[in-house]
């Protein structure tokens, strides 16, 4: 069997014996690009930390290409990127960049030079002078130039203009497909669809699913109209919440509507309409709840 590029396994953190993540299980392969989403205090950035070795685990293991995270060789295969990196403001951006390479132990010099000019930084600057989005470009050209063979990305474009974010997943999709393993935690949605083959989502410290997107992607908002009563439909395959509107009924289906189809062909159905839902609904469809607690 192959390695998990990144393998967590029964994974946990308690501060204070409150648990801040709790059994978590996940794998990541070569090549592959998996986004990590959660709300604010959900566990994600433990979970980097405890990857990267910057905190022991109160429960599980983890491990990098086979090497215990925080290990030496775990170290020399990964790059991390923070959501708001704090950096020397003495230095310039070039200087800031060579130390950060030349900390991981390697680096690409050419093609570092090449992300500079395609983050457009000017790396002559000391980076008191730089916005927190170029700060951002910084941090992500010293990693991305390591080319190490796994990279954590912590809500990696916080502060990156439009433009500057697709640049930032081109470079991401080539990584994948030079091999590298990228886990990518993101609250932008948009870009965990165009970037990710799979989805994890963790709330309060706890995985609640991992799945492909194009998966997450096959459930289907059917919303009807009615004339009289459509009757009991949470026993329908694939049939995963029902809905009550004004004027008739939503009905999330989960894989192919057919069954619901046929149910709804014998009862007083007047109008219909189907759409995919989005990512983003179905973020929202797993937290939201938890949002009123």
């Amino acid at each position: 069997m192959t390695t998990p590029a990144l393998q967590a396994h029964g994974l946990g953190k308690s501060f204070r014996g409150v648990d801040a993540v709790v059994s978590l299980d996940l794998e990541v392969a070569e090549g592959e690009v998996v986004g990590f989403l959660g709300p604010n205090g959900a566990g994600k950035s433990t979970t980097l930390r405890m990857l990267l070795g910057l905190l022991r685990p109160t429960t599980g293991t983890a491990s990098i290409r086979g090497h215990r995270a925080g290990s030496r060789e775990a170290r020399a295969d990964v790059a991390y990127v923070a959501g708001d990196v704090a950096l020397w403001p003495q230095l310039t951006g070039a200087e800031t960049i060579e130390l950060l390479t030349s900390l991981h132990g390697s680096y690409d010099a050419g093609y570092r030079d090449e992300l500079v000019a395609r983050f457009d930084l000017d790396p002559s600057r000391r980076v008191r002078s730089y916005s927190r989005g170029n700060r951002q470009k910084v941090a992500l050209i010293a990693a991305l130039a390591t080319r190490a063979p796994v990279l954590l990305l912590d809500e990696p474009t916080s502060g990156l203009d439009p433009l500057m974010e697709l640049v930032f997943r081109e470079c991401v999709l080539e990584a994948g497909g030079r091999g590298q393993a990228v886990l990518l935690s993101s609250h932008l949605l948009a870009e965990v669809e165009h970037l990710c083959q799979r989805v994890a989502m963790i709330r309060q410290g706890r995985l609640m699913r991992v799945a492909g997107v194009e998966e997450m992607r096959a459930l289907v908002d059917v919303e009807f109209e009615i004339t009289g009563d459509v009757g009991d439909l949470s026993g329908v395959a694939g049939v995963e919440e029902v809905t009550s509107l004004v004027d008739g009924v939503r009905v999330r289906v989960h894989g192919s509507p057919g069954p619901l189809l046929a149910a709804l062909a014998t009862r007083p159905v007047s109008a219909l309409r189907t759409r995919e839902a989005s990512l983003e609904e179905i973020f929202l469809s797993f937290y939201a709840p938890a949002s009123t607690t």
